[in-house]
Formats: C-alpha cells, sequence, structure tokens
C-alpha cells in the first residue's frame, strides 16, 4: 500500500499518510484547512486544492480542484491532472508531495547474528531522564496533540510524528498490530510509518521483534552485530538497532511502537563498543517510548468509551447512563425489585390513519415518529426510562435504576407535557398529528435487562406492568386521556393538589385480571388543557358513582342527566344504568366487569 509523503519547509512541517485502496473509489481532499488531509504550515495551499484518486498499482490521480488558487507542478510544469506513480511527486507552494511504498515487515532479523535486550516497564518508570526537562516539554504537548486529532489515522500520524521529533537517534518509528482477537500472532499489520528519509522507501520493520515484543508484554530491543557490507546480518544497511514497545491496553490490544536507527559512532570508539553502550544509551528512548505509549493508550480508551457512552445514549435513559457511570454494567442492569410507575402511551385512530395512508406510508411514518417522539421527549425529560415500544405505543417506567420516590408524580408531569405538547400540534394548522391515550399504574414490578440468550433489552416486568397497558385500553372505554391506578392517585392528591386534579371512574375487573381495581381520570390543571371539567362537575360524578356502586341506580341516572353531554366517561355509567332498566342485576357488588 503506497503511502502519500507531504514536506513543507522546514522537519516539522511534515506528515505521511497511506493511501486508501482502489477499492474503496474514495477521493482524498488535500487542503490547508478542513480537507481530509490538511496542510496548515503553506499559506500557498487554498481550503481545498487537489483531491487524490487511487488506481491501485502504486498509482494515484491527481486533480487540480477549482477552488485552488495557486497552481500545482508536476515534473517542473504546470498540471491541472496526472497520474502520479511511486517515487514521482508534485508541489504546491513550497510543499513537496512524494507517493512512496510503505516499507513492509521482514523477519531477516530472525535470522541475523542478533542480540536481545528486554527492558522491565516498572524499573523504567522508576529511572530517570538524562535530558528530563525536553522530555518532560515534549510529553506535556502530548495529550493536547492526541485530543485534537479527528480520527485514529490522525492521532497515529501525529503520535509517530512527535517520536520522530523527541528521538533525535530513531531513522524510522512506525505503529504495529498483531491480530490478537483471531489469535494470529504471526501476521504483522504496519498501522502507521515514517521515517527521516525523504522520499524514499525507508527501513523495513522486523517483525521478529515486534512480534514478540507485543506476544511477552515487555519492551525488546535489537541489536544487529553484522557491518555495513552484509546485509544478510542486518534488517537494513541503514539501521543497526530497532526496539518495540507493546501498549498495554484494551483499547490498543496488539499494538506496539516501534522505532529503528543507526547507531551512532563516536570518534575513537569503534562499532563494538558503541553496540555495547546501545542498550543504555537508548534507555531514555525506551522509557520515552513506554510513557508516549501509555499516553496514547489511556487517551484512545477515554475515546473509545466516549463513544461507548455516546451510542448507549441512543439505546439508555439518561437516568440510566447516571446509574452507569462508574459502575459495573452488568450490576447495574441486573434485574431486580423496586417500587415503579407504569406509563403505556398510545396512539389513537393509528389503524384508520393506516388504511387512508397506504398510499403515502413515508409521510404516515414521519407522523408516527414525530407523535413518539413526543412520548418518548417527555419520558427521558422527566427522568423516566423507555422500557419499550409496541408498534404505535410506547412504554416508560421510574422508580429504576435509581430509587424515584416521586415516581408518580414524575409520570403524570410526564403524561401532562405529552398532552400539552400534542394540544398545541394540534392547534397548529398542518397539523398531522395523533391523539394519546395514557394508562399510568405503580407498584412493585422487576425491572432490569430482561429477555432470552438471543435478545435482551432494559425493561420492566410484573403485574403492574399489565395493569398500566389495561389502564391505557380503557382510556378508549371511558373516553378519558389519562386513567390511572389507587396507588398513583393517592401519591398526587398527597403531593401535588395544586398541580393536577383527579376523579373517580369506576370499580372495574380488567380483562385478565381476577382482583378488581379502582381507576381515576387525570385532570391536568394546565391552561392548555382541552378538559373542561369543574370541581363541582368532578363531584357531582362521583357521587352519582357512589349510588351505582351502592345500588340505586334511579339516584344514579337523575346525578348523571345533569353532567355535560360532552362528558364521556357518565356515559359509560349510564349505558350500564339503561341497558339493566335502571335496576341492579342479581348479585351487583358495584365492580363493572370489561369484557376481554
Amino acid at each position: 500500500m503506497p503511502d502519500l509523503i507531504a514536506q513543507g519547509p522546514t522537519s516539522e512541517d511534515r506528515w505521511r499518510r497511506e493511501v486508501p485502496s482502489a477499492m474503496t473509489r474514495r477521493e482524498i481532499v488535500i487542503g490547508r484547512s478542513e480537507a481530509d488531509w490538511n496542510v496548515p504550515w503553506d499559506a500557498k495551499v487554498s481550503r481545498a486544492h487537489v483531491g487524490l484518486k487511487p488506481l491501485g498499482n502504486g498509482r494515484v490521480q491527481v486533480t487540480r480542484l477549482k477552488s485552488a488558487r495557486n497552481p500545482v507542478f508536476h515534473r517542473g510544469t504546470r498540471a491541472g491532472q496526472f497520474t502520479l506513480v511511486l517515487g514521482d511527486h508534485f508541489v504546491i507552494g513550497s510543499t513537496t508531495f512524494t507517493l512512496t511504498n510503505r516499507p513492509s515487515s521482514t523477519d531477516l532479523s530472525d535470522l541475523a547474528d542478533v542480540t536481545e535486550h528486554a527492558y522491565d516497564h516498572a524499573v523504567l518508570r522508576r529511572r530517570n531522564f538524562r535530558d528530563a526537562a525536553s522530555r518532560i516539554e515534549v510529553l506535556s504537548r502530548l495529550p493536547d496533540l492526541i485530543t485534537n486529532s479527528g480520527s485514529d489515522e490522525e492521532l497515529l500520524v501525529r503520535v509517530v510524528r512527535v517520536m520522530l521529533q523527541a528521538i533525535p537517534s530513531a531513522s524510522a518509528v512506525a505503529v504495529v498490530a498483531i491480530d490478537v482477537d483471531r489469535g494470529d500472532s504471526h501476521a504483522l499489520e504496519i498501522l502507521h510509518y515514517d521515517s527521516r528519509v525523504g522520499g524514499r522507501e525507508g527501513a523495513p520493520v522486523s517483525a521478529g521483534l515486534a512480534r514478540s515484543a507485543i506476544d511477552k508484554r515487555e519492551s525488546l530491543l535489537h541489536l544487529w552485530a553484522g557491518n555495513r557490507e552484509d546485509a544478510a546480518f542486518t534488517a537494513s544497511d541503514e539501521v543497526d538497532w530497532a526496539f518495540c514497545v507493546p501498549l498495554r491496553s484494551e483499547a490498543c490490544l496488539g499494538w506496539g511502537l516501534y522505532v529503528t536507527g543507526p547507531l551512532t559512532m563516536e570518534a575513537g570508539v569503534d562499532r563494538e563498543q558503541s553496540l555495547q553502550a546501545a542498550p543504555d544509551d537508548l534507555q531514555d528512548d525506551v522509557k520515552f517510548a513506554e510513557l508516549v505509549g501509555t499516553t496514547l493508550a489511556n487517551l484512545r480508551q477515554s475515546r473509545r468509551l466516549e463513544r461507548r457512552q455516546a451510542a448507549m445514549r441512543h439505546f439508555f435513559a439518561p437516568v440510566v447512563m447516571e446509574a452507569l457511570a462508574g459502575k459495573d454494567t452488568d450490576e447495574v442492569l441486573a434485574p431486580r425489585e423496586a417500587d415503579l410507575s407504569v406509563m403505556f402511551c398510545d396512539l389513537r385512530s393509528f389503524s384508520q390513519r393506516s388504511e387512508r395512508g397506504a398510499d403515502d406510508l413515508l409521510s404516515l411514518l414521519a407522523s408516527v415518529s414525530d407523535s413518539l417522539g413526543v412520548m418518548t421527549r417527555h419520558i427521558l425529560d422527566n427522568g423516566g426510562v423507555i422500557g419499550d415500544f409496541h408498534g404505535d405505543a410506547a412504554m416508560g417506567f421510574w422508580g429504576w435504576p435509581l430509587e424515584q420516590p416521586d415516581a408518580p408524580l414524575r409520570s403524570t408531569e410526564a403524561a401532562n407535557k405529552i398532552l400539552a405538547d400534542n394540544g398545541q400540534s394540534f392547534r397548529d394548522a398542518d397539523s398531522s398529528g395523533f391523539r394519546f391515550g395514557i394508562g399510568i399504574a405503580t407498584g412493585r414490578a422487576v425491572a432490569g435487562r430482561i429477555g432470552t440468550v438471543d435478545q435482551v433489552k432494559v425493561t420492566a416486568f410484573g403485574p403492574v406492568v399489565n395493569l398500566a397497558s389495561r389502564l391505557e385500553g380503557l382510556t378508549k372505554v371511558f373516553g378519558a386521556e389519562v386513567i390511572i391506578d389507587k396507588p398513583t392517585a393517592e401519591a398526587l392528591q398527597k403531593a401535588a393538589k395544586d398541580r393536577f386534579r383527579v376523579r373517580r371512574l369506576a370499580h372495574v375487573r380488567p380483562a385478565g385480571f381476577d382482583n378488581s381495581v379502582e381507576v381515576f381520570e387525570l385532570i391536568s390543571r394546565s391552561p392548555e388543557s382541552s378538559q373542561r371539567i369543574s370541581d363541582e362537575q368532578i363531584r357531582q360524578y362521583e357521587e352519582s358513582l357512589d349510588a351505582l356502586i351502592v345500588g340505586d341506580w334511579e339516584e344514579a341516572y337523575r346525578r348523571l342527566h345533569e353532567l355535560p353531554a360532552w362528558d364521556r366517561p357518565k356515559d359509560v355509567l349510564l349505558s350500564i344504568v339503561l341497558s339493566n332498566n335502571r335496576v341492579p342485576p342479581e348479585h351487583w357488588n358495584g365492580v363493572i366487569e370489561l369484557p376481554k
């Protein structure tokens, strides 16, 4: 795979990047800023100057873009489009771009007369730098250099460049990796490589050294004892030593920093003496590479966790993310019993709208998504967890993974805001939204990561969940927007008398339940609410209900007729009274049996 080297007027104005495969069909834009590959040091380079199109076989097509202000020179002449081959170059301003092969790895060193030295990282950590000031100054800049890189590719470019600048004896630096996930420790990949030798290929990487250091998880130095004339005993005719430092982090599993260079031959010192002194002379460089590797691994791990958390935010509510912070995921998400308030929120008239909108399903999907978005936003904003989606309905719950003593209040606040938002949308001229029906129940349930070996999800399970679903279904029967159970109503009356009103609707036995439950209608005091029932009318309805329960159906009939015609719940009670000719059936116990 070829690399493109950009070299400016100074040694620091440089980068080396891998040209993508022609199979990717990806064009790379080179510019001064906001391009794929930036050349920030050269003012003659436009924001987007040339495009590179890989052609394969070590060839790249270069095209001068319309936004380029200055010319591109290839082989001494201005060019708008040309093909770059290995060893070829082009020039923009004071920057030369050279296409060269990335050095391969070689196992020549495994056959050579090589001396190996191992460095214990704990011992290196305790060792002081000979020139501490310059090393610390570089290390202090490293976190900013790394964190400001926008991609892994840019990250490796910066790390390698820093190491070349900070290790004067190095002729080349590489980031290498073996595939530990597949158990293939033989194949060595060169993730990034750069050298001081301009546009030439540079020294190959000793695969044996890199694999050994990464497998043993210790820094290793190899010294080649052969002379310059006998290339069979040296990794390259330009280098005499190389060391590899493994990165000990899950974020960089199987990675290593590889550094190689020639011996420094001082006057009066022969080659054998230089070889003997090299392990001590290079200790500072190995220690520095260890620190760079640790910084790279830690920051990459942080970035990995940030990406993981960002991805998890699409799946977990903010309250779940808060509970997960700094804790074991399996422990936090493990199913456990908790006091929950559970909400089911359903879109009304979805089936009819589906039939009418069969010829424009994308518009229907957009309307459903908008309405579900209203539900989920207010569930999450009020500290709830989205437990599931059931086609045109959403289930949310409160009280897990963190305890929420005010869970009933939070759930009804969410319901109130859902209705308020929906009421506003229906007042808009271009509204295409749905009406909602909401059921809320409070009680013990199991919440957490629940499922099978094939699929799991974070949700809640138990009778209170079933009851909330039945209450949502009751909103269709009673024509109410929000129906809640008795524990929720009692919690509201105790904690939020000024914010909500409730009225008893009936004693009912929901389908599939053995016991009856007392159900209540939630009536918001919000001025946006469409509910116009007065406190006096609530009192009158409840007195009618009491008469119905005790069997005084004549009194119940008289009082129900005094309620407004638009009050849908009183129609339910009237239909029961009238269907029995205002006479309670035998064994009447005040419980309305709901059909399955």
